[in-house]
């Protein structure tokens, strides 16, 4: 029998549930494809005593996403092509964490209006996601942004986003898709769902964490 890891254990009833850090020592670490924008590797993870396993994951650099919301209670969705699905799927608008030193919420900001020609008055943190634990060390913030206007930049739209098409969908229109599994890219979906969950519960966006909260802990990387 193995003794867990002291951050592994949950903490005493009654506290708030929450995520724990407490990365396992490595043993050693093999990059086994280095991709466009992901690389595949490989730990020799330490788990306890006695006890050492391989795992295999994707290597992420991470993400934004941002909840357009205008003064209609209206979303702003993207339809775009996405290859490995073979589908071209209702979005809201989204981008990697690709360039050095830049702030998520920047990072978020220049995304919106990259994709979509409009730039947020205000932005607040919505919610946070590690859309597949099990296989990928991805995180993704998503924000609420409001108050939006259009850029006065122009941007050229490459490759998959040449043919992005913008549209504004009225809220519960959007979660009415969501239900009925009409919208189906994780990060859409969690973010309406963010959304209408915070409305009820609170009927401010008071509640909310600010865009410059800190980015979620991302143990093992510098």
């Amino acid at each position: 029998m193995t003794t867990p890891d002291p951050a592994a254990v949950p903490e005493e009833p009654g506290s708030p549930v929450r995520d724990l850090p407490g990365r396992r020592a490595v043993a050693e670490q093999r990059t086994l494809h280095q991709g466009m924008v992901f690389d595949l590797v490989r730990d020799t993870v330490d788990f306890a005593e006695g006890v050492r396993f391989d795992r295999e994951y994707l290597r992420h650099t991470g993400a934004v996403a941002v909840l357009a919301l205008d003064a209609q209670d209206r979303v702003l969705l993207i339809h775009q092509y996405r290859h490995p699905v073979g589908h071209t799927l209702w979005e809201i608008p989204a981008g990697l964490l690709d360039i050095g030193g830049e702030a998520p919420h920047l990072a978020a900001a220049r995304e919106l209006a990259e994709e979509t020609g409009f730039v947020p008055g205000q932005m607040s943190t919505l919610l946070d996601l590690r859309p597949s634990p099990g296989g990928s060390d991805e995180v993704i913030r998503v924000y609420l942004a409001t108050g939006l206007q259009e850029s006065p930049e122009e941007f050229e739209r490459i490759d998959e986003e040449a043919e992005l098409v913008t549209r504004w969908v009225p809220l519960e229109e959007a979660i009415d898709a969501v239900l009925d599994g009409r919208l189906t890219n994780a990060t859409t979906v969690a973010a309406l769902l963010a959304l209408q969950v915070q409305r009820t519960r609170a009927g401010t966006a008071a509640v909310l964490r600010a865009a410059d909260a800190p980015f979620p802990e991302r143990p093992g990387r510098n």
